[in-house]
């Protein structure tokens, strides 16, 4: 708390650097002093206040567009304020020759500075001359507070992060006030405790204005180049300024030499006036002259000589924010192609999205806003690789124009959400002193919802309108709409109306059409799921035999999410989920007296065989009973209503989930073996238990084994079928290798010839390289010469093929023309 309140009684100048004019210094020039170690607070907040000295050039075209905009506010009372030039903001940089130092220069032609207002705007941390220009606009009512962002105090301050001096000259324009300015400079380095202001030698060479020389540090010198401060200006500003942004470039083009062009054509002019006067010299009559005609002929022409070119250097101003900010247009207005062409330009992908809206609203505290969402036709892969790691930087929020954040810290999208690719402008948010970090406020919150919101009403509006995209989008982000589903508690009826599904009847179906397509009395919508199977080999499991052949629908889970989000659901519309794979299955069209009555017949008829059953399997199965789902396959292992389904227990060995509780234990023995009574097999071994002797004398251990020997296979095969693990594999394929024997008529005790060749005598002597084997290439050690290089022997090196990309902190490619 002291250190604020010295900063915001005590520290009222700034630095800045002396003007030097030919080691002259002007008559006039005053000198202001620091107070005490006010210089050296003021070097803490220089150091410590941004995070990127990249900013600088974002703060001061905002300060700039500032100043433009008080302007253009100010001359609707007197309009001739603006005579005298164009509106607009120049960069221009210059490096020194040999490359060992450079400045940057930035100009307006906006409001100006009085030597008094230099002194007050500039020597005075957190000193606002728009926060005061602001607030006399809304004391008079007049002219409103235009688009006019952040303190220029503190964002001058920013300079000192790229320069170690730094002049501003202002010159304001001829008022009623002040018919006669004078331009003058303000003066300070990073290093000194005081600070110049002074009339400029120069005269009043602006016009109107102000304008910024920042002379760099060594550490700096980057930003001479043209192209690092147009990414500056696209990343931080490219539609911050309402004004027009232009930047000094200097490009070299290959023309004509005309002065060469004429020489040369001056040149063969004369050899051809030359030649020309030989052939019309008169003949020595003494000396014979003897022509060939022919070899004229022949002789083919001279190539013309290429045309003389030479490299000019030309000036030019390029214009880097042309393009008008897309969101601040009518919707109406712009076109698809339009929408695409930002899309690709701001956001880096060069694949047309998918779908997008446009649209603006009010928070309901105040703050304004106009955003444009789009849907990617791509995701990355990190998404679905490393859930972890995936950090998005596709939200761009802006405010005033000017780009903020990437990063909304506690109030980030959702997971399922992370992926859209969206740009908001908000027209005012409370942002530190830096303008790098937003503070905590409503609006904020209230931001993951209006994302939410415009992407489930986009997605609802594809699916309604346009039923071939929506398609796409399913194939795309169909398991993270599932995803939404189960993790956005808010959100979750609407995901779920656009979550989609397999069926044994369809490929695509949503639960509101599965409703329009269930049979009479049905009360429960069947599904079935088993991870790693396709639909169609799903449509094929025992558990769904008899509701396929009825002609019900069942849905068709293939995906892991599906399972989880049917057990968070557990309902649609208040109609439970069935599991098929699981006890308990209805149709919905039975007779409760008669089932009851047909179950207890078959259950008597049976017994013999449940009976024997249930000693068999005590170990796989709880229960056996009659079986109501089965058609044609003899039997199956259902879960029970409160177990685990052998698509889930395999859910939990892919995620290493082991839990050691007795609900568990319990849960993973909950298991019931049904058995088709109209099978014949099952009929057959009922027939086989009900002809063995009941007496003990009479027992035929052979037959009984024989019997045995079936069940086990009978029920290893139900688990297999069912989707489960076999207990012991190698004694099931045992018995299967004795019930082949017998039908292939083999000896039960017929061995297979087991004699194999021995392995040669222990040689502990290292091998050696024969001659058909290459020994491998010693590798050639390269001097470390700070390079990046990748080693590859040389069979490999017209194999392989190397790309390299250098990126930006943001994910960027940056071009190089070289490569």
């Amino acid at each position: 708390m002291r250190l604020i309140n010295s900063l915001l009684l005590s520290l009222t100048l700034l630095s800045g650097y002396v003007l030097a004019q030919e080691g002259k210094a002007p008559a006039d020039k005053v000198k202001h002093d620091y107070q005490s170690d006010v210089a050296r607070l003021r070097k803490i907040v220089i150091n410590s206040l941004y995070s990127h000295k990249e900013i600088f050039l974002r703060e001061l075209v905002s300060n700039a567009n500032d100043a433009l905009e008080k302007l253009r506010i100010t001359s609707l009372k007197e309009p001739g304020l603006t005579e005298g030039g164009e509106l607009n903001i120049t960069i221009k940089a210059i490096p020194e020759e040999g490359g060992k130092g450079g400045k940057i220069i930035i100009r307006d032609t906006g409001i100006g500075m009085s030597p008094e207002e230099l002194t007050a705007n500039l020597g005075t941390l957190a000193k606002s001359g728009t926060s005061e220009f602001i607030s006399k606009v809304e004391g008079d009512e007049a002219g409103g507070n235009g688009n006019l962002i952040g303190a220029f105090g503190l964002g001058f301050y920013s300079s000192f992060l790229v320069a170690d001096r730094v002049e501003v000259a202002s010159l304001p324009p001829k008022s009623k006030k002040n018919p006669s300015p004078v331009q003058h400079v303000f003066a300070s380095s990073a290093d000194e405790s005081s600070f110049e202001v002074y009339p400029d030698p120069r005269g009043n060479v602006l016009g109107r204005g102000t304008e910024i020389t920042l002379y760099l540090k060594d550490d700096a010198l980057e930003y001479l180049d043209t192209v690092e401060l147009a990414k500056l200006v696209a990343k931080h500003s490219g539609f911050s300024s309402s004004f027009p942004v232009y930047l000094y470039e200097l490009e070299t083009k290959e023309v004509e030499d005309e002065e060469a062009a004429a020489a040369l054509k001056a040149e063969q002019a004369a050899k051809e006036a030359a030649k020309k006067d030989k052939k019309d010299a008169p003949e020595d009559e003494d000396e014979a002259v003897v022509e060939d005609e022919s070899d004229d002929a022949d002789k083919p022409e001279a190539a013309a000589p290429p045309t003389p070119m030479k490299n000019v250097t030309t000036e030019r101003w390029s214009h880097l924010n042309a393009s008008p900010p897309l969101w601040q247009r009518d919707p109406k207005n712009v076109s698809d192609a339009e929408y695409t062409l930002f899309y690709n330009s701001y956001f880096k992908d060069f694949k047309p999205p998918l779908g997008w809206t446009h649209f603006s609203g009010d928070s309901g505290d105040g703050v304004g806003f106009k955003a444009i969402l789009y849907l990617p036709s791509q995701l990355p892969d990190e998404f679905w690789q490393k859930p972890m790691e995936y950090s998005p930087h596709d939200l761009k929020l802006l405010v005033k124009r000017t780009f903020i954040t990437s990063d909304l810290g506690e109030n980030k999208l959702p997971k399922w959400a992370s992926w859209v690719k969206v740009v908001i402008d908000a027209d005012d948010l409370p942002l530190n002193v830096s303008r790098e970090t937003l503070q905590n406020n409503r609006f904020l919150k209230q931001l993951r919802g209006i994302i939410v919101k415009r992407l489930l009403q986009l997605l609802q509006k594809i699916e309604k309108e346009d039923p071939k995209k929506f398609d796409k989008i399913q194939e795309l982000y169909g398991s993270i709409i599932k995803l939404g589903a189960v993790e956005d508690t808010k959100n979750r009826e609407k995901l779920t109306k656009l979550a989609r599904f397999k069926t044994n009847q369809r490929n695509d179906t949503s639960f509101d059409m599965y409703l329009e397509n269930k049979k009479q009395g049905q009360e429960q919508i069947f599904y079935l799921g088993e991870m790693g199977k396709t639909a169609e080999e799903l449509s094929q499991s025992i558990f769904a035999e008899k509701l396929i052949a009825r002609g019900y629908e069942v849905l068709l889970l293939t995906e892991p999410i599906d399972e989880v989000l049917f057990g968070t659901l557990r309902e649609y519309k208040k109609i439970p989920f069935q599991d098929v794979a699981k006890a308990g299955l209805k149709f919905g069209d039975e007779d409760p007296e008669e089932e009851k009555r047909e179950q207890e017949e078959l259950t008597e008829k049976f017994k013999p065989l449940i009976d024997w059953l249930k000693t068999e399997a005590k170990d796989q199965v709880r229960d056996v009973v009659i079986s109501n789902r089965l058609v044609k396959s003899p039997c199956a292992i259902v879960a029970e209503s409160f177990g685990y389904t052998a698509n889930v227990q395999k859910m939990m060995s892919a995620s290493n989930s082991k839990r050691g509780d007795m609900l568990h234990e319990f849960a993973m023995k909950a298991k019931l073996l049904e058995i088709n009574p109209r099978s014949p097999l099952i009929e057959g071994l009922l027939r086989r238990i009900e002809d063995l002797p009941t007496d003990e004398d009479e027992r035929d251990p052979e037959t009984e084994e024989e019997i045995k020997e079936a069940t086990s296979i009978l029920i290893d095969g139900a688990l297999v079928r069912s989707g489960f693990d076999v207990t012991d594999k190698n004694q099931f394929f045992t018995r299967v290798d004795r019930v082949l024997r017998r039908s292939l008529g083999v000896p039960q005790n017929a061995k297979a010839d087991e004699t194999v060749k021995p392995a040669p005598p222990v040689d502990s002597t290292l091998p050696r390289f024969k001659p058909e084997h290459k020994p491998l290439q010693p590798v050639v050690e390269h001097a470390d010469d700070g390079k990046p290089r990748v080693i590859l022997p040389d069979h490999m090196k017209d194999k392989v093929s190397i790309e390299m990309e250098e990126i930006d902190d943001d994910g960027n490619v940056i071009p190089h023309d070289e490569l």
